[in-house]
């Protein structure tokens, strides 16, 4: 039973221009419980479906995008345009603003950087396909605080040595770097954050920071939304980018997309909080930036390994071979995102492979054994008279 409180709900929302059906969902109740409620009442639902005759048939696959979180109406008009609707952007807005009301709220805190002060730095998931394969992409979204505008890059993981390649692709696509970056309390940046106590950076990400001159900065404990501007981003990478883009030839593929929608698509638009076209305001922001360093920050895995007695190391499954000299000895190992093994003795490179699975077999370079060989082929060689006093004995 509906109660007082509920009707006069009813009757707001519907004056505001909500469907029936979406009040009956706001409240839990039937439909028709909250038709009765407007006629008895002397009610009259304020806007209806009259004029939607183009749009009616592609009424479900909007509320689909909604339901998803999608509520840019250019974005969704985009798919059902590809899906065949041939009505206009104003009679979509026109269905979709009476449900606005009924979006749930995402307030952020914010807070306005001077130019050239901040980047703010986050991690998204969304499951697309590559390749023809359903797969789970890791995408870094990095904001300028002052002019808003952002750095996607997508990937198969958000571990730290990607978080560290995320940003510096971001400074390099920017041309510049920031007095600080804020983060997450993500381990790959920072190894212990308590409430009132000053963050404990992680060693590798003080390295970024020193090398590109930058101040590490860390959200407060339970508190990520602090860095609005990118949570926002994120959800704006997601409701637009993949909607609109939903299956990639490879990574390089989604990647390219990515750059070319963020110069045609992000760059361009009017931001929703400054009221100014991103670009314009990167203007007056670029010259605030510091300049990049001299050398590239080497975000490639460190590790080491002890050779084994037949020269081969275990990296990921699988065995590498090295020069026979180092069997026994302890090696260190550099592993690039792209997948190639560098071994290194005492800084000297003294062998290189190509990442590859278990089922491909170990990589073996020939020349890394010679040695080995030659001394496992070498067979001690004896007298004759050896032999001759062996038979004569017997």
């Amino acid at each position: 039973m509906l109660r007082k409180g509920d009707i006069v709900e009813i009757q707001a929302l519907a004056k505001a221009g909500v469907y029936q059906k979406d009040i009956a969902a706001k409240l839990g109740v039937h439909p028709k419980t909250v038709r009765r409620a407007l006629v008895r009442d002397g009610a009259r639902n304020a806007y209806h479906a009259r004029g939607f005759a183009k749009l009616a048939p592609h009424q479900a696959a909007v509320d689909r995008l909604l339901g998803e979180g999608v509520w840019n109406a250019v974005v969704i008009f985009r798919v059902l345009r590809e899906q065949g609707y041939a009505g206009g952007l104003s009679q979509l807005k026109r269905y979709i603003a009476p449900k606005r009301v009924l979006r749930a709220n995402k307030a952020t805190v914010r807070f306005e950087t001077e130019p050239g002060r901040q980047l703010q730095s986050d991690w998204g998931q969304v499951v697309t396909r590559i390749a023809g394969i359903e797969t789970e992409v890791h995408f870094i979204v990095n904001t300028l605080g002052c002019s808003r505008r952002m750095h996607v890059w997508g990937t198969d993981s958000e571990d730290a040595e990607h978080t560290y390649e995320g940003l510096v692709r971001t400074f390099e696509y920017f041309g510049g770097v920031t007095r600080e970056v804020l983060v997450d309390n993500q381990k790959c940046a920072v190894l212990e954050h308590r409430a009132g106590e000053a963050p404990r950076f992680n060693t590798r990400f003080l390295d970024l920071a020193r090398h590109y001159g930058f101040m590490p900065r860390a959200c407060k404990p339970a508190r990520a939304r602090t860095k609005g501007k990118d949570e926002r981003m994120v959800g704006y990478v997601k409701g637009n980018f993949f909607v609109r883009y939903r299956e990639f030839e490879s990574w390089a593929h989604l990647n390219q997309l990515l750059e070319r929608w963020l110069q045609d698509e992000a760059d361009p638009r009017v931001h929703g909080t400054v009221r100014e076209i991103v670009a314009e305001r990167f203007t007056r922001e670029a010259p605030h930036l510091a300049a990049l360093p001299a050398q590239r920050y080497d975000t490639a895995y460190r590790d080491t390994r002890v050779a084994s007695w037949d020269a081969y190391v275990d990296v990921r499954g699988n065995r590498y071979s090295v020069p026979g000299a180092l069997a026994g000895r302890v090696v260190a190992l550099r592993i690039t995102l792209e997948g190639v093994l560098t071994v290194l003795d005492r800084d000297t490179v003294v062998a290189e492979h190509r990442l590859r699975s278990r089922e491909l077999g170990w990589a073996t370079t020939p020349e890394h054994h010679a040695e080995l060989w030659k001394e496992a082929l070498q067979v001690e060689r004896r007298p004759l008279k050896a032999y001759d006093e062996v038979i004569s004995w017997s």
